[in-house]
């Protein structure tokens, strides 16, 4: 399919795409692993945030973010990781995608630390009591867990994080300068919709940590 409708200078094909970007190096090529080792697990084990890419039977896409405790994804072994699924939206995106679709993408992110590690894999949602046991945070079981059978794991150089000096204190960005929660509801959907009570609410059962886990 060529073109876009605002630009007719596209590319579609990898044979354009490697001519302008070239081929990466056989270092790069071999850093993949499909297992962990016992170095790459101290990476799993440090991150307390990861985003989960998934797709739907058609191809559609989505990014979502999942955080605890570091460590909070269990390492069942070198080739199995089991994320615990907390209480958020209900929407479900990510969870409804495995279900038609099993192949995600992974990313550990580590506070302070510009590398991050990737997994590429087949995920599968369990309600298994023994294997979500473990899970427990303030007293709570998740209800399921999505097990990652990995395809691929490997590190990610932090040229991403440097360029955005992400972890600069100097470069945080003051949360009142950006809309609040209420005020995109009230945006999207209708000029009378309460945005401060929405966002007192909202704050008030942060604070309690309602619906944590």
């Amino acid at each position: 399919m060529a073109g876009h409708r605002l630009t007719e200078a596209t590319i579609d094909d990898e044979q354009t795409l490697r001519a302008l970007i070239g081929e990466p190096t056989p270092l790069v090529h071999a850093k993949s692993s499909p297992t962990l080792n016992r170095l790459t697990r101290r990476f799993v084990e440090a991150s307390p945030f990861l985003c989960i890419a998934s797709a739907d039977a058609e191809g559609r896409c989505d990014v979502s973010p999942r955080g605890d405790p570091r460590g909070f994804v269990r390492i069942l072994d070198d080739a199995t990781l089991l994320i615990p699924e907390r209480p958020g939206n209900r929407l479900a995106d990510t969870l409804r995608n495995i279900l038609q679709n099993p192949h995600v993408g992974l990313i550990f992110v580590i506070p302070g630390i510009g590398d991050t590690f990737r997994v590429n894999g087949r995920a599968t949602l369990t309600t298994c009591a023994e294997l979500l046991r473990p899970c427990a945070v303030e007293g709570r079981l998740p209800k399921l867990g999505i097990l990652v059978d990995i395809d691929a794991a490997y590190t990610q150089c932090s040229k991403a994080f440097l360029r955005s000096q992400l972890w600069d204190p100097a470069r945080f960005v003051d949360r009142s300068t950006l809309p609040t929660s209420g005020e995109l509801h009230r945006e999207v959907n209708d000029e009378s919709f309460d945005a401060e009570a929405y966002d007192r609410e909202r704050a008030g059962r942060y604070a309690r940590r309602e619906g944590f886990y």
